[in-house]
């Protein structure tokens, strides 16, 4: 039991738990070693002290050399052992945990995702977890290492004289206490400093996504204002929580070394009482400048420990969050995507409200209404991005709360309106859509997607890099390269959001023809908002405030009229606008 809560509160693997053990197990062999070599020295002092008092025979050289290259010997191979147990291990511990936590993030919701922004998470992958790794290697293995080897030095010390055993250690209880005493501010002076330094990732990384807007409107000099004064903030927090802890970690350390004066005094009040003599004193004296050498190290950190509480408790947010779970097994019977009774709540926001719908396979299927009503919501669902607050979906009479999504979506071709491509060839892009296909297959789903236009005007084609997430496309270029990796996907189901949004009347109709050839007998589901673009559906399903207005083939909904039949003239009579 102990073990599982020592390990969520430093966040560590079963590996890492291992790990921190052995360090500190090696901690109190290499303590106890350097130890030893304290007693050799008194040994080596009270045959030197029994020369001067008693005319003993001064030792040979052979044995103080022998003991003397035996203790450097252990002492270099128990330290060796010592850092390997404690570095060495720690930095397979820091790869593990960031993998474990891009699994975790690759099996959460996308719900998830809009809970907490990029800076957010890429300050939990990189930031959190060099500030544990810190705590891993510095202070875990050496704390408990200090405090078992001490223990055990102090009951040996008891053994030889209990008043100045406790002279010599009542220090380090005290100066612990004091620490821990400390222990809340030092979490909250953490927080803050984390929250404080998000701000100032948040405002750097929204000023580069939006610097074209920031210079054109000349908000420049406001905004960076606003952003130096974030910095100044972080700035300001990060000097209160270090000098508050400083106080602390500095007050503690010289209270445990006010060991070596009460040891003092004590031992000379002794040596004028007859009840000691100098050897015993001189043998707490020595034992005195390595007991307290363990913990040196670990005062300056033990602070570091405490705000890591911080970082660990953001690492294990995301560890502890659900992650979308089922069966790796999907085997519908066809692929009509069925919504019976859905309702969806966004935090407290609902968003869907009791709807129901088919799309029926080899039809195209396209959900319309004003912006908000919860169109791409649904295609969400349909994908089991989200999970339903109520209600079910099926496709093919499976229920797809019941499959695991990396099954479920082998089984779907997905376009959204926010293209995510990355920093490599075009066609490596393309390829990304079924990996292993051959360049002619991915020549194909690009031509079909009509990128050969502009691909052909880039200096080496489809071997061009775009940059990241294609900074040297166009919108509507990054559109066509998505719309083709659906494509070469070739899935039984596509989820089109806006498809056709960024591309010109031209493009739009080409891609639309391509799309009516080569998307024959698979389930559509078509998310826009300029009604000839689902002109040709099959069914429309018409939402408004969540909840399913209309739903009909476009011949009937113009005859019922209604919210359909109004969006389309009214868009008919912008297109019929122009400027005065």
């Amino acid at each position: 039991m102990f073990s599982k809560k020592f390990q969520r509160k430093y966040a560590l693997t079963d590996q890492g738990l291992k790990n921190v053990k052995s360090g500190a197990l090696w901690t109190v062999v290499t303590n106890l070693v350097v130890m030893g070599g304290v007693g050799i020295l008194y040994l080596l002092m009270g045959r030197f002290m029994d020369t001067l008092t008693g005319g003993a025979p001064l030792p040979g050289a052979a044995l103080p050399l022998a003991l003397t290259a035996g203790f450097v010997l252990l002492s270099f191979l128990t330290h060796l052992q010592q850092y390997r147990a404690t570095y060495g291990l720690v930095y397979g511990e820091v790869k593990a945990t960031r993998l474990g936590l891009a699994e975790r993030l690759r099996k959460l919701p996308l719900g998830y995702f809009g809970k907490r922004d990029l800076a957010d998470l890429t300050e939990t992958l990189m930031g959190d977890v060099n500030r544990m790794e810190h705590v891993w290697s510095h202070v875990l293995g050496y704390l408990y290492g200090a405090y078992v080897s001490t223990a055990i030095i102090a009951v040996c010390l008891l053994f030889y004289d209990w008043r100045l055993a406790l002279a010599c250690l009542w220090g380090v209880p005290v100066a612990f206490g004091l620490l821990f005493g400390s222990r809340k501010l030092a979490e909250r002076s953490s927080e803050a400093t984390k929250k404080a330094a998000l701000r100032v990732s948040d405002g750097i990384q929204e000023a580069l996504e939006n610097v074209r807007e920031i210079r054109s409107t000349n908000q420049a000099e406001r905004y960076l204002a606003g952003l130096y004064e974030k910095i100044d903030e972080h700035e300001r927090v990060t000097i209160k929580g270090e000098l508050s802890t400083g106080l602390f970690v500095n007050a503690a350390s010289v209270i445990m070394r006010l060991g070596v004066a009460t040891t003092i005094l004590t031992g000379a009040g002794l040596i004028l009482s007859g009840e000691i003599d100098f050897m015993l004193l001189f043998l707490f004296l020595l034992v005195i400048t390595r007991v307290y050498a363990p913990f040196d190290q670990s005062l300056a950190l033990i602070a570091e420990m405490f705000v890591s509480q911080v970082s660990a408790d953001r690492i294990n947010e995301i560890y502890e969050t659900p992650v979308a779970t089922g069966s790796d097994s999907f085997e519908p019977e066809g692929h009509d995507i069925v919504f019976e009774h859905v309702s969806f709540a966004y935090d407290s926001k609902q968003v869907l409200r009791d709807v129901s719908f088919t799309a029926k396979e080899g039809e195209v299927t396209a959900l319309v209404g004003p912006s908000g009503s919860g169109k791409s919501t649904c295609a969400r669902l349909a994908a089991r991005l989200w999970d339903v607050t109520s209600g079910r979906v099926t496709v093919g009479g499976v229920d797809i709360a019941a499959v695991d999504p990396e099954a479920l979506l082998r089984d779907y071709s997905m376009v959204f309106q926010d293209v995510v491509l990355f920093d490599d060839t075009v066609m490596e892009n393309i390829r990304l859509g079924r990996r292993g296909a051959s360049d002619a297959e991915v020549l194909a789903a690009a031509g079909a997607a009509n990128c050969d236009e502009f691909v052909s005007r880039l200096p080496q084609g489809y071997d061009t890099p775009i940059g990241e997430n294609g900074a040297r496309l166009s919108g509507g270029e990054r559109q066509r390269i998505s719309i083709a990796r659906a494509l070469l996907k070739d899935a039984p189901i596509v989820l089109l959001d806006e498809a056709t949004a960024s591309l010109d009347v031209e493009n739009e109709t080409k891609v639309q023809d391509a799309l009516s050839r080569l998307l024959a007998g698979k389930t559509v589901l078509v998310i826009a908002h300029r009604m000839r673009t689902v002109a040709g559906a099959d069914h429309i399903v018409v939402l408004e405030d969540g909840r399913v207005a209309q739903q009909g083939s476009p011949a009937e909904l113009m005859e019922r009229g209604g919210l359909y039949r109004r969006m389309v003239e009214l868009q008919r009579e912008s297109a019929r606008w122009r400027l005065g």
